[in-house]
């Protein structure tokens, strides 16, 4: 389940019309937004599974594939709790915990994948970063940051062109260009990202003060 509506992540798909056709749809199922958000753990394990064990095309394809079915249950589940009405008392855990997890899976495997994996296990730290200090300013009473450069969804866009991009690299050669590529874009970007909201944090306190 998503974040109470002041704290929630602006997304542009949440205003498609197959977006609210598909929500409204779950949202007269039995289908809780709890139960949506798990299903991202599903979709991104097996995801990690595939680029770590297995980063063929085909593999990697998949991959990609798996991590848009995690984004997409990421944007169901709040639309189905929100404008579905169908909000639970835990769901601000469904909504930050899984998120968490599914990042480190991926990015995690994504290092093993290119062969360097302390990068992985960086971009997965510093992806984690990220989420502290938006979540950390939320704590201190201020509306959630979810300013970038380099968020959730600009991090899994990444990581899906890494594998497309890998997968057609195999085809010419067995080297991971593409893969390694975009860790370090992950991983340079989620910094970035730590620094910006920081320091936009810092702002908001002095000017509070």
């Amino acid at each position: 389940m998503t974040a109470p509506p002041s704290n929630r992540r602006p997304i542009a798909s949440r205003d498609h019309a197959w977006a609210r056709a598909l929500a409204a749809g779950l949202a007269r199922t039995r289908v809780t937004p709890d139960q949506i958000s798990l299903a991202s753990i599903v979709f991104a394990g097996a995801g990690a599974a595939l680029l770590a064990g297995w980063p063929t095309a085909a593999g990697l394809v998949a991959c990609a594939l798996c991590i848009q079915l995690r984004l997409l249950c990421n944007l169901l589940d709040g639309m189905v709790a929100v404008e579905g009405g169908k909000g639970s008392a835990l769901g601000v855990l469904y909504n930050e915990f899984p998120d968490r997890l599914t990042d480190a899976l991926l990015l995690v495997a994504l290092g093993f994948a290119c062969g360097t994996a302390w990068l992985g296990w960086l971009a997965a730290l510093l992806a984690l970063a990220t989420a502290y200090v938006r979540v950390f300013g939320g704590a201190l009473g201020f509306a959630q940051d979810f300013r970038g450069p380099l968020g959730k969804s600009q991090r899994m866009a990444v990581l899906t062109a890494a594998c497309l991009l890998g997968a057609a690299e195999t085809f010419w050669h067995a080297e991971r260009y593409a893969l390694l590529a975009g860790a370090v874009v992950i991983a340079a970007g989620s910094l970035l990202t730590c620094a910006t909201r920081t320091r936009a944090l810092a702002a908001r306190l002095r000017a509070r003060a």
